[in-house]
């Protein structure tokens, strides 16, 4: 701002209930329409590993849906675990006799497990007539063929066993073996070194070296290509002839190659700096960070059931689960979320103060922009309501009208919106304290200094609810709080005056503070168009002739018009002669001010004097969208449909809403060091990349924050983000507005 369980148990009420919401209204005719079908949404489940000095090598899950783990300290389990209520690894003491083995790795056989350790290639599936004795006391690794038949080595030894027994023996030449890979159409076992790359033909029974190179870790064979990972980047061999297809591939995510695995015709890869998997586009989905892992260097990825991915890190294991879901099913749960976790007095609040992720030990907190948070918030519910005439959803109205309102009753000044309010004693405790003021009522405590992101906020919350809301009692309510704000912005000649009868630093609509910026100056193009919105607003529902005189007073004689209508190609740095406070203002793009044009955007078009205004209007909006599209803002996309227009690039909104993930915790993210993709040199709009991230793969922050921001490295897991104002407030308005479908059966 300008101022500063399992899964199915998780989501259970949430995944079928798509049917039940009442048609919405019909889009403008040639508006597109997102047709709500169900997509695949990832989500991790987190198990940690709490003792120390413990390596974790493998994971694997059999037909039973029993997850085990290889490690230095024998096998071990997932205990518990589900989204957001992290698991953990514990030995696995459920079969004593293995408990007894020296075993040295394991893999997965025909959906069971199997074992080797310092004497045999074992199972207790089959009734647990698996039983291969070896001749290698030291072996650690292996490989399955087709017949029950196995390769071993212990990194130089290879020993090829059948049913039959032992049937040939070997040495790597020159080289240390890693790795095994059974290739089932050419009957054939590739195998890695280091530095070298060979085959063991189960019909000739030879080894033969078929490639050389450096640095290589880990191999799979997948879509009929041979993938091999390295410490910078992957490369391909073809299957029948071993010779490379093209380069290496470096443009990854990261290219210290961990791990390497083909699961459900995906490409898989670990690294040391989180896993990623290659998409049909060339581009990857990257998980990163808690939000999705232990930790970030992985060890081992394989298949799971339902969906699921395992990626094994050092300190724990990361499952990734795909479930099919609608963007309404995603509502519903966020609905949920906000309602948990985020009303504080009625507040669409900040969660704070959590120990590492932990839901259940944050606590609610106050923000400086409380009541605009809010009104973001009301506005979805108000949409929601008006699509789906939902109880729950009038009642979240009138909670979080309550607290609206009582900001304007807590101080003693008429007219004027506090930030925030709370009880009495605990001011030093709160954000800003010196901005905190004792109430008439020594039980509570209030928030001066006031900001236009509060206002515009607060007339688009009042507007919705005065306009969509059949309840007369909230709207006459709403009317009035729109004609108390509007009243004290006129009558102190448009500056919102505090307590110690000064304007706010940024309550300030005045034109001699308005012109007073350049031209190309954000603030003057800004102030003028939410002013003007905002004088419409409360003419539309009050009809008091004071707001339409004040609003054509300022775009006639004071140029806010030709303000507001200035293209977005001539926002940008102000010349160095310019006074501070412009400079200031123009060092870089602000998007809380994009978040306060949008938000206002609603009054300025809807609520036109007239329908030569409403098309210049409409062109300011897109003007703006088209300076915004880059971003791939959901919010900024939905919001400019109201103007009618067919291109507001819904597809990217859709993209939006489905990509942003489920866990809204500031995790600790880091993207500045990947190598696929393309960065830009600091500009204005501090654009950092060419293309925009996925919502899941960056920051979570609310709309207020610059999409480009590829990093968050501090306070890993300390807050949740709500999704009333992120998420609710531009899905609910694309269901009001038609342009999103109701959900399919």
């Amino acid at each position: 701002m300008k101022n500063s369980i399992y899964i199915s148990l998780f989501l259970s009420s949430v995944f079928f209930v798509s049917c039940a919401a009442p048609a919405e209204k019909k889009s403008n005719y040639s508006q597109p329409v997102y047709q709500d079908v169900p997509y695949r949404q990832d989500l991790s489940i987190k198990y940690f590993l709490d003792e120390e000095g413990t390596t974790l090598n493998k994971v694997f899950e059999d037909r039973n849906g029993v997850v085990q783990i290889h490690s230095s300290k024998g096998l071990m389990r997932t205990h518990d675990g589900q989204f957001l209520y992290p698991g953990q690894l514990q030995p696995d003491v459920s079969y004593r006799p293995l408990t007894d083995k020296n075993i040295s790795s394991m893999d997965i056989y025909q959906n069971q497990f199997i074992y080797l350790d310092d004497k045999a290639v074992l199972s207790n599936a089959w009734a647990g007539k698996l039983y291969l004795k070896h001749s290698l006391s030291n072996a650690s690794i292996f490989e399955a063929g087709d017949d029950f038949d196995f390769l071993i080595s212990d990194g130089k030894a290879i020993e090829y066993l059948s049913k039959k027994g032992s049937l040939w023996q070997g040495q790597m030449d020159g080289d240390d073996l890693i790795d095994i890979h059974y290739d089932d159409k050419n009957n054939k076992f590739w195998i890695l070194g280091k530095k070298s790359i060979s085959t063991f033909s189960k019909d000739q029974q030879n080894l033969k070296k078929v490639y050389e190179g450096n640095d290589f870790t880990c191999l799979t064979i997948a879509n009929g290509k041979v993938v091999i990972g390295t410490n910078d980047g992957y490369l391909e061999l073809d299957l029948t002839t071993a010779k490379q297809i093209g380069g290496i591939n470096t443009k990854l995510p990261w290219t210290e190659i961990t791990a390497v695995a083909e699961i459900d015709g995906n490409l898989w890869f670990g690294s040391t700096k989180g896993a990623f998997m290659l998409k049909d586009d060339g581009k990857f989905n990257y998980y990163n960070g808690e939000r999705w892992l232990p930790d970030n260097v992985v060890k081992h990825i394989s298949k799971g059931s339902d969906n699921s991915v395992f990626i094994l890190t050092e300190s724990g294991l990361g499952k990734i689960v795909f479930k099919e879901m609608t963007l309404y099913d995603k509502a519903i749960y966020y609905e949920k979320q906000v309602r948990k976790r985020h009303i504080r007095n009625g507040f669409n609040a900040s969660f704070d103060n959590m120990e590492k992720g932990n839901v259940d030990s944050g606590r609610l907190s106050d923000s400086d922009n409380d009541g605009l948070w809010t009104s973001m918030y009301i506005a979805g519910e108000i949409y929601r309501y008006s699509v789906t005439k939902s109880d729950e959803a009038l009642q979240n109205c009138r909670e979080s009208l309550d607290a609206m309102e009582r900001l304007f009753s807590i101080n003693p000044i008429p007219g004027f919106p506090s930030r925030s309010f709370e009880r009495s004693g605990y001011i030093e405790r709160l954000h800003d304290p010196d901005r905190w003021q004792h109430s008439s009522d020594p039980e509570w405590d209030w928030k001066s200094t006031t900001s236009s992101d509060e206002a515009i906020g607060h007339i688009f919350a009042f507007s919705l609810i005065a306009d969509l809301m059949a309840d007369t009692d909230l709207k006459d309510r709403a009317v009035l709080l729109i004609d108390t704000l509007m009243s004290h912005i006129v009558r102190n000649d448009l500056y919102l005056i505090d307590y110690d009868g000064k304007p706010t630093q940024w309550g300030k609509w005045n034109p001699d503070y308005v012109n007073s910026r350049p031209l190309m100056n954000g603030d003057r193009k800004l102030n003028s168009s939410n002013i003007i919105g905002m004088l419409q607003t409360a003419y539309h529902f009050t009809g008091k002739e004071k707001y339409k005189t004040k609003a054509f007073e300022l775009m006639n004689d004071h140029g806010y018009l030709e303000n507001l209508m200035r293209p977005m190609d001539q926002i940008g740095q102000v010349p160095k002669d310019a006074d501070k406070l412009s400079k200031m203002l123009s060092g870089s793009w602000n998007h809380s001010d994009d978040e306060m044009y949008f938000v206002g955007y609603w009054g300025l078009y809807h609520y036109a004097f007239n329908d030569t205004l409403k098309a210049k209007f409409k062109e300011a909006i897109i003007d703006h969208w088209e300076a915004e599209r880059p971003e791939k803002e959901g919010a900024w996309n939905i919001i400019t449909a109201l103007t009618g227009t067919n291109e507001f690039d819904l597809d990217e909104a859709a993209w939006y809403l489905r990509e942003h993930p489920m866990d809204l915790i500031d995790w600790v993210i880091v993207n500045s060091h990947r190598k696929d993709i393309e960065f830009l040199e600091p500009n204005f709009r501090r654009q950092t990349t060419k293309e925009v991230l996925p919502p899941d793969e960056r920051p979570v922050q609310r709309h207020n924050g610059n999409m480009f921001n590829l990093d968050r490295t501090g306070g890993n897991g300390i807050s949740e983000h709500s999704a009333g104002d992120i998420w609710l407030l531009p899905y609910w308005m694309g269901r009001y507005l038609g342009v999103i479908s109701a959900p399919a059966n």
